[in-house]
């Protein structure tokens, strides 16, 4: 008996994707500049599409140089555990001021 139920996730659309993550760092009140995205003037995401997937990169604190975490969007679960761990960082970042 197979465990296939006919049942696949869609495959990965990073275009489309990149549209989606860039709707919810606006609705997190980031300013969107080029390929990345500001909070009070200091760069906190970067994102680049490479074929079927998106790389961003993550300040792990609020400063103008920031030091990075780089993460690989291969799925939509990939693309909301990482808006997930945004808005945890900008809340600490806003309770750090």
């Amino acid at each position: 008996m197979s465990d296939d139920w006919g049942f696949a996730p869609p495959p990965f659309d990073a275009e489309q994707a990149l549209v989606q993550l860039r709707r919810a760092l606006r609705d997190l009140q980031l300013a969107e500049r080029g390929n990345g995205a500001e909070l009070r003037g200091k760069r906190v995401v970067e994102w680049q599409v490479d074929g079927s997937t998106i790389q961003l990169r993550i300040a792990r604190r609020l400063a103008i140089t920031p030091e990075w975490d780089k993460a690989t969007l291969r799925s939509a679960a990939d693309q909301r555990k990482w808006v997930d761990e945004i808005k945890k960082r900008l809340a600490r970042w806003q309770n750090d001021d």
